[in-house]
């Protein structure tokens, strides 16, 4: 099993050491041929403006929205959740997102660098015990439309994970814990779909 991870910006060595944990083939997808060699994809964290830029730059939007909405499991984490999003209710001038997830999401909903936090979250399809997240200059979502399940919730019902199909999405940064689960459900679904 394939899996690309979008390598144009952020953290996707981080995704690719986990996912290579779990004995997937992980490798940085950087042009639009190589779409078609994954099974899956992985939208990491990072800036999701300079992520829809560079995407343009190197003609891969119109590709990884075309895989997106022909069934492609993605996941996508931070500003990849962002990408993802139908709606990004505060993106800077021009800025636009792949879409996928029928959600609106508000960009660094919760303050800047120095306003980062860790939580347990309760997300009962990744199994019983609470998932340790960092949350660093990260999105929420702030609407969810019809087919999207919200997967986990802060303690002010304030959604941070979701999924539709074959994507999925999460506010915050799992790569950067010891708990992959979230990684490895996202390769169960891979399976699934194949």
């Amino acid at each position: 099993m394939r899996i690309g991870v979008l390598a144009l910006q952020g953290d996707f060595r981080e995704h690719i050491s986990v996912l290579k944990g779990f004995g997937a083939d992980a490798v940085p997808l950087r042009r639009a041929s190589e779409l078609s060699e994954v099974n899956g994809l992985v939208i990491p964290g990072g800036e999701s403006s300079v992520m829809d830029k560079l995407a343009r730059t190197f003609e891969l939007r119109d590709p990884l929205r075309t895989a997106i909405a022909d069934g492609l499991p993605v996941y996508g984490t931070c500003a990849g959740l962002i990408m993802l999003s139908t709606n990004i209710l505060d993106g800077i001038e021009g800025q636009e997102s792949l879409g996928g997830i029928d959600i609106d999401v508000r960009r660094n909903a919760f303050g800047s660098q120095t306003d980062s936090f860790e939580v347990d979250l309760d997300v009962p399809a990744i199994g019983e015990a609470p998932l340790h997240a960092v949350f660093i200059r990260a999105p929420v979502v702030e609407r969810i439309g019809d087919g999207v399940d919200a997967l986990a919730t802060l303690e002010d019902g304030r959604v941070v994970a979701v999924q539709q199909g074959n994507l999925l999405g999460t506010s915050f940064h799992p790569e950067m814990t010891e708990d992959h689960r979230f990684h490895s459900y996202f390769l169960d679904r891979v399976r699934a779909s194949r």
